[in-house]
């Protein structure tokens, strides 16, 4: 229970010395004095109920930053409030902004926030309508630059992304063109093979070849040699065909070649002409048999990479649309690997296969999934690895690991190998707007960013530095608060 209220000790309180008795007896009656033990009275992130105003005693006020709470002060003062204090404004968060432990048995003042809201709205409409105004403003010009640094991450994916669909596009226009000359050069084989005197023998044997060639030319493992040996295989054939009198064997070595086949799969082709040709095929025979050969095998390689490119564009199309989550923008239950994938593939060019940054994962796949805004979170990957990215100036090894920690917890943990960063500096790069980079190059928002996000999902977000290892570490609840209040970050 809490002691009876008094005026008169309220007045000694430097935040109510002004107010008139009327007012003074309007706060006795609506709230309360009420003793606290040592230990913590308020936690950042919970929901503000109550306005807390210090009557005597003594306490710290901490934040969170870099993953630990961070102590900003430490007082005695009589009068100093904390808690629910913007409950009279009904846009600004209702929730603690920082945590307060107390260092010894105190006493407050204590205000349910409703009642609190009403007395402001009654007593102080003016002051009310101004500060609301303030908030207002400060709350909307933190979405706008909120936005503005997302706007800044899917204009860099989307360039990056259109230059990688670009490539198996061409791909895919080039092979077709390739194939269009390939099957009018097809229509004038068949004529030719049908008028070439091969006995049907020969004709079906020529068929299940070239059956067993196309095959052949499905299987991307048959096709995947290193340059130096399908340079040798290119040139082994082209010899045989030199040696057999075929013409142009400088231009159908190549298709073999790229086919995967071999100068004893052609000594296959030379021997089945043969037996359709009363044991001697005749220069003429093997090269019509060779010319058709070359050019199914042709269109079947034409079709393979159209396939290829095909299936890229469709795996770069559906890695976009994870990370963006266009169709799942909901609260919801998602595989983390999942996320980390699709982020990373919009990276391709810039890490991994093709660039000069080694990509190393080392993930724990026994994590279960959890729950969050996966967009979201795809935004926190991202920012941190572009930082990562550019302080490696795109030379080096990053490093992306998962793993359990305790019962409550799943880690991310992206690590570069670069310079690391300064220690005069490292207690402020999750501050909004402070950047490293020369002006116009950097809004400094984009570390700010993922650190409300995070925030939001009920984790933390470290960072640990040291030259040649810099990891941020991304903390994420296994039981998340369910569907938390979302925000226009």
């Amino acid at each position: 229970m809490g002691e009876q209220c008094r005026a008169d000790e309220l007045r000694s309180l430097f935040l109510f010395e002004h107010l008139s008795n009327t007012q003074l007896e309007l706060l006795c009656t609506a709230g309360r004095i009420e003793t606290f033990p040592p230990g913590p009275l308020i936690r950042e992130g919970e929901p503000a109920t109550h306005f807390y105003v210090m009557i005597e005693g003594e306490l710290l006020m901490s934040g969170r930053m870099g993953g630990v709470d961070v102590q900003t002060h430490r007082t005695s003062q009589r009068g100093v409030y904390c808690g629910a204090w913007v409950a009279y404004i009904p846009a600004a968060a209702q929730v603690h902004e920082v945590s307060i432990r107390l260092t010894r048995t105190s006493r407050f003042y204590v205000l349910d926030a409703e009642r609190f809201a009403g007395f402001m709205q009654s007593q102080f409409p003016m002051a009310v309508h101004l500060l609301a105004g303030h908030t207002l403003g400060t709350i909307r010009q933190q979405q706008i630059l909120g936005q503005r640094a997302r706007l800044l991450a899917l204009g860099t994916i989307t360039a990056g992304l259109t230059h990688h669909l670009n490539n198996p596009a061409a791909a895919i226009a080039r092979a077709a063109t390739d194939l269009r000359e390939v099957v009018s050069r097809m229509r004038h084989q068949l004529s030719v093979v049908a008028d070439g005197g091969f006995t049907p023998e020969a004709v079906r044997a020529l068929t299940s070849i070239q059956s067993a060639a196309a095959e052949h030319v499905g299987s991307a493992g048959n096709r995947d040699t290193g340059a130096l040996e399908a340079a040798d295989r290119e040139e082994r054939i082209g010899d045989w065909l030199d040696d057999y009198g075929i013409d142009d064997a400088w231009d159908k070595a190549p298709t073999f070649a790229e086919a995967g086949l071999d100068t004893e799969w052609l000594q296959q082709v030379s021997s089945s002409i043969a037996t359709g040709s009363g044991g001697n095929p005749g220069t003429g025979a093997l090269q019509r048999a060779v010319g058709w050969l070359r050019d199914s095998i042709d269109s079947d390689l034409r079709v393979r990479e159209i396939i290829d490119a095909s299936k890229r564009i469709s795996t770069l199309l559906a890695g976009a649309k994870q990370y963006s989550q266009m169709d799942r923008g909901v609260y919801q239950t998602v595989d983390v690997h999942a996320l980390l994938r699709s982020t990373l593939l919009m990276f391709e060019g810039r890490v991994g296969t093709g660039s000069d940054v080694r990509l190393v994962t080392n993930w724990d796949h026994n994590l279960p999934e959890i729950s969050c805004y996966a967009g979201d979170l795809n935004q926190v990957w991202t920012n941190i690895i572009d930082n990562a990215v550019e302080a490696m100036k795109g030379q080096g090894a990053l490093t992306v690991r998962t793993l359990r920690e305790g019962d409550s917890m799943i880690c991310v943990e992206i690590c570069d190998d670069g310079p690391g960063i300064a220690n005069d500096i490292v207690d402020h790069i999750f501050t909004a707007f402070f950047t490293t980079k020369p002006a116009g190059e950097g809004s400094g928002l984009g570390l700010d960013l993922a650190w409300r996000i995070v925030e939001k999902h009920g984790g933390n977000l470290s960072v640990q530095t040291e030259p040649g290892d810099t990891r941020f570490t991304v903390r994420l609840p296994l039981q998340a608060p369910r569907d938390p209040r979302p925000s226009d970050d």
